[in-house]
Order: C-alpha cells, then sequence, then structure tokens
C-alpha cells in the first residue's frame, strides 16, 4: 500500500471539517481519525501510525508546538504540516514550527464562504500532498529494492557531469554578494546554516525564501537572533552592506539597483508578477545578481519544491559565478536543486552542515 493515512489536529471543528473533506477529496489519501488536542493527537498518532498530520498551533491542553517537539523525540514521526492563522503571533509561532522541523505550513483562511474557504486550503495542500506520495513512494522502493545501486546512484554527487552552458565571463575575484534561494524546509536549513557563518563574514547574502507577507519578517527576527551577522527582512532602497542578510518579504520581488553614485547596490522591492508561481521569485533575484555582479557572485540553491531558481542560476553561471547546491541526502524536497545539479550547473554539492563553509571559501 502506498496510500497517505492522515490525521487532521485542530480544536475548531470548522478547521478540521474544511481540512478533512479536502484531503478526502485527494486521490490515496484517506483521513483516518481527527483530534481536538496535543493530548488526544499524540495517542492517535501512536495508534493509528499517520503519515502526515495536519497541526494547528493554538490549542487546550497541549499546543502544536509542543506536539511537535513530543515528536522530534520519535525515530520515525509522521510528516507535519501545521495550520497557521494570518497573524504576527501566528506567523512567529509557525516560524517556530518550521524551525523545529516542520514540513511546511498552510494558511488558515479566516473570512468567505465556506467553498472559498476549502478553495485555499485545496490549493496550498495539494502541492505538499503530492510531494509527500512521491517520498513514500521513493522510501518503498528503496526498502523493497535489490542492494545493487541503480545506474544513476553509481553517479558521484559530488562529481556531477559538466554538461551546463560554458562561463562566457571568467571569474575575476572572490565573490563580493551571496544569491540564497530556498523553498520547503528552508527555515529550519536556514536556521542550522545562517548561525555557522561568522561575524567576521564580511559580504552581504540575499536571500529568497518562498513565504506569504509578515512570515518573512518573523524568519528574519529568528535568525537575527540565532546569528552573528545582521538578518533583516529587506526594504526597498536598502543599501546593500557586506555581513548583512537580507530575506525578501513575501508577497514581493526583490532584485539589485545599482546607487546614485554609480559604485554602490541597492535592494529594490517590485510588486512585479510572480514567477514560477512564486512571489518572491529566485530567478529574479539571481538575474539582478548576474548583471550587477559580473565574475563576482555565488548562487546557492537549497531544499524546496518546484525549480524556481535553475533559469537564474544558469544566467550566474554564464555571467562567472559560483553554484552551490544543497544534495539530496539532506534535502527536506529534493526539487528546487534537483535540475542545477543533474545538469551540471552546480559546481559544489555539499550536505547542508557544509554549505556555510563552502560559502565562505567563495570569498576568500
Amino acid at each position: 500500500m502506498s496510500g497517505i493515512k492522515a490525521l487532521v489536529i485542530d480544536d475548531t471543528i470548522v478547521y478540521r471539517k474544511i481540512v478533512g473533506d479536502v484531503l478526502k477529496e485527494i486521490p490515496g489519501v484517506e483521513v483516518v481519525g481527527t483530534a481536538n488536542n496535543g493530548k488526544i493527537a499524540l495517542s492517535k498518532i501512536a495508534s493509528l501510525s499517520p503519515d502526515i498530520i495536519t497541526l494547528d498551533i493554538e490549542m487546550p491542553e497541549m499546543n502544536g508546538i509542543q506536539v511537535l517537539e513530543e515528536l522530534q523525540k520519535q525515530s520515525d514521526p509522521p510528516t507535519v504540516v501545521m495550520l497557521s492563522t494570518l497573524t504576527h503571533e501566528g506567523s512567529e509561532m509557525t516560524i517556530k514550527a518550521l524551525e523545529l522541523g516542520a514540513f511546511d505550513f498552510v494558511p488558515k483562511p479566516d473570512e468567505g464562504k465556506m467553498a472559498d474557504n476549502m478553495q485555499k486550503v485545496r490549493d496550498a495542500i495539494n502541492p505538499i500532498i503530492r510531494t509527500v506520495k512521491r517520498q513514500k513512494q521513493t522510501r518503498l522502493k528503496i526498502k523493497n529494492r535489490a542492494v545493487t545501486p541503480t545506474v544513476k546512484s553509481q553517479v558521484p554527487k559530488t562529481s556531477p557531469v559538466k554538461t551546463s552552458p560554458a562561463i562566457s565571463v571568467p571569474r575575476k575575484a572572490p565573490s563580493e554578494i551571496i544569491g540564497l534561494g530556498i523553498s520547503t524546509g528552508g527555515p529550519n536549513a536556514l536556521t542550522r546554516m545562517i548561525p555557522m557563518l561568522p561575524a567576521s563574514f564580511s559580504v552581504p547574502i540575499l536571500i529568497v525564501q518562498h513565504m506569504p507577507p509578515m512570515f518573512t519578517a518573523s524568519l528574519a527576527n529568528s535568525l537575527n537572533n540565532k546569528s552573528a551577522l545582521s538578518v533583516k527582512e529587506a526594504e526597498n532602497g536598502d543599501t546593500i552592506t557586506g555581513g548583512t542578510v537580507y530575506i525578501a518579504p513575501g508577497g514581493k520581488q526583490m532584485k539589485i539597483m545599482a546607487g546614485g553614485d554609480g559604485i554602490s547596490r541597492k535592494i529594490k522591492i517590485t510588486d512585479d508578477p510572480p514567477e514560477n508561481s512564486c512571489k518572491p521569485s529566485v530567478d529574479y533575484l539571481f538575474r539582478s545578481i548576474a548583471q550587477h555582479y559580473v565574475g563576482r557572485a555565488t548562487g546557492v540553491i537549497m531544499t524546496g519544491m518546484g525549480s524556481d531558481g535553475t533559469k537564474g542560476l544558469v544566467q550566474m553561471k554564464q555571467s562567472g559565478s559560483i553554484v552551490i547546491a544543497q544534495n539530496e541526502e539532506t534535502c527536506t524536497v529534493f526539487g528546487m536543486p534537483k535540475e542545477p545539479i543533474e545538469s551540471g550547473l552546480a559546481d559544489v554539492i555539499a550536505p547542508l552542515e557544509n554549505i556555510a563553509g563552502e560559502i565562505i571559501k567563495t570569498v576568500a
């Protein structure tokens, strides 16, 4: 059986019904139960062994964060999708949950008709379920496969075949800027990686993390509290300075523009359309880095669904940038780094724990 067993956990009956009904519509998904507080949830998780749970944060008896902390003690916990309110406090708690290892989150619709709210949940949760299904099928294949590895797995991940477009501009100097694209699994990965960069790191880092408004500000605040570097949500007109990490604001696009003095570089926040269904988009940022930092940039692509960032990395590579990709084994979802690795765009393929060190090498 490769179906997905789901457990819906929420103290509000309306959301239990919305989420439960949406999940029941999805082929191959069985809703095996519901729970209205954390203590009941842990008991049902133990007895029903769900593959995925949807978890509310604010609940009586035991809240969602406490449930998540208990699940982290288990050897094979279910995939956790948080249900988050679109408030400042809700975004802060959701970031904490994602840093603790929650897979992703679905914003709770709080206005409109039931049918409209169901559609919003449907649009958010369907790609998550598709990814969880693929991951479960992959695990089953690995478990059932003979010990003999496939041809694909025999190709060393640290030495990809170089089939990328030729670099048209030679690398000029150590990198003067780092562009980083990340999505699903990002807050947890960034919480582990960014604090590894020392206070002496003197190059700016521009990050696109796929998230809606408010959540990127909460992520920046959380990382700033954990890092020796200054981390902030980028604002229009910010002068790009070394040792600062800028996170693109949710629901906006971020790019680089020349300063009035012709030397400095500034951040421009725009309301340009989504790219790859993403706003902010990694491709949008990477294109501007390729334009403004020819031969002096590093592109980093990490865990996430989809392929946002690949086209931008092609342009960065053609302008002489170094490309670092997170390896498959340490990605929550091996989507965004997959094509850059398989096409040979990536100069370095590294596990999460080594990415900070690889970034440092490119600025030396």
